[in-house]
């Protein structure tokens, strides 16, 4: 936040916007792992939510909301949007649809609408962090007030350890 007590990062904003309440956390350097973020913000591993975009088609794109070191399920993903393939977005793509780097892609302030998918595990801490849309920052709120930030969001288990 600002001295002013206004947010710093595009998603920060948004939330601002939104009346979500929230903090942002700035990492003293560089992060390497998602142990080392967790530490850093004092919390578990399981409190990261990872903003993990996918290529449906040519031109559509899906993001899935994860709890920290849990895996997608590929095949029940696949299974669930009614696809046969599926690739994870590269880099460029992730850049061009969301607006953000990997490492700090959030599910708002986007560069362009994507469908939202949350993933159960999401919801089975009562405080998590998610990107900020600055690498490095990170957004630390409650999953009640992720859950009403998101609005109508697809609610899905398609994760495992």
């Amino acid at each position: 936040m600002t001295p002013m007590g206004e947010p710093l990062t595009p998603v920060g904003r948004e939330l601002y916007d939104r009346s979500i309440p929230f903090r942002e956390f700035r990492h003293p350097g560089v992060v390497t792992s998602l142990e080392q973020a967790a530490e850093e913000r004092g919390q578990r591993p399981g409190q990261i939510v990872r903003s993990i975009l996918f290529r449906v088609t040519q031109d559509e794109y899906l993001m899935v909301l994860v709890a920290g070191p849990r895996q997608v399920d590929w095949k029940a993903l696949r299974h669930y949007v009614g696809q046969s393939r599926l690739t994870m977005a590269s880099a460029d793509e992730v850049r061009e649809v969301t607006g953000y780097e990997i490492g700090a892609v959030s599910p708002f302030a986007l560069a362009r609408p994507v469908r939202v998918m949350l993933d159960e595990s999401v919801t089975q801490e009562e405080e998590i962090s998610i990107g900020s849309g600055v690498r490095s920052t990170t957004v630390i709120l409650k999953s009640a007030d992720l859950l009403r930030a998101l609005g109508d969001v697809e609610r899905v288990s398609l994760t495992h350890d």
